[in-house]
């Protein structure tokens, strides 16, 4: 094993233990937490065996093996960034939602004081 394929190696096992560590400790969520742990895994994959990344690109009929991983690479964080888009939306969403309901509560909360006081 070649040097570099031993610090990928080291590199996507720390990492790993890294997301395990902040998931644990409830720093990231679940969810979160197991796309990193994939991308560890694949990391780690890649330092053990570095032929795949040949194999997969002949197979794919990709000349250059690293441009393949880095198509993969942008597809990867593209889909991402999609994905963080969307949980993005669904939260603004739900907080203006619930600004609204405490802001009918409130109005009603005036409203019977009012009656009440007269």
């Amino acid at each position: 094993m070649k040097e570099y394929h031993l610090i990928a190696a080291v590199l996507g096992i720390g990492l790993a233990l890294t997301i395990l560590t902040l998931i644990r400790r409830d720093h990231i969520h679940l969810r979160q937490g197991l796309f990193w742990i994939a991308i560890a895994v694949a990391s780690l994959v890649l330092g053990i065996w570095p032929g795949l990344i040949d194999i997969l690109s002949r197979a794919a009929g990709i000349a250059y093996s690293p441009a393949l991983l880095f198509l993969v690479a942008i597809v990867v964080l593209i889909l991402r960034a999609l994905f963080t888009d969307i949980a993005l939306t669904q939260i603004k969403r739900d907080v203006r939602r619930l600004n609204q309901r405490i802001a009918l509560s409130e109005s009603r909360d005036k409203s019977d004081r009012d009656t009440t006081v007269m």
